[in-house]
């Protein structure tokens, strides 16, 4: 059963993260690659309020399975960031590499701990 529910969330993820990437892309012209950054923030977030249900208690191992391992793993994409920190980099520009690795990691790190927050306010 958990295998189903992990296949589930990534059926969701996965479209999710491509679709996002897409809108996104259009919206910014640039050379920073900000739909794989907002997905993986928003994913930091989704699984710091599931962790935090699941350490109140109100999460369940499916619940886990599915939103934390199947939607979040799908959602958020560290091989893609770092393929475009690496190309970014390659590409002469070092300063959005940096900025992009940087950003990235302390965005994601605010995004979980603030989801395990609102879990927290939200159950105690």
């Amino acid at each position: 059963m958990t295998w189903l529910l992990v296949v589930a969330g990534a059926m969701i993820g996965a479209p999710l993260r491509h679709l996002t990437d897409r809108t996104v892309r259009a919206r910014h012209d640039t050379l920073f690659p900000w739909g794989t950054f907002a997905v993986n923030v928003v994913g930091s977030f989704v699984l710091g309020v599931v962790t935090g249900a699941a350490t109140a208690g109100v999460a369940s191992a499916h619940t886990q399975a599915f939103l934390g391992t199947g939607l979040c793993g799908a959602l958020t994409t560290y091989s893609t960031f770092s393929y475009e920190t690496l190309r970014l980099a390659e590409e002469g520009a070092r300063p959005a590499a940096v900025g992009n690795a940087v950003a990235s990691v302390l965005a994601g790190l605010g995004a979980a701990f603030a989801g395990v927050a609102c879990a927290r306010a939200w159950w105690g």
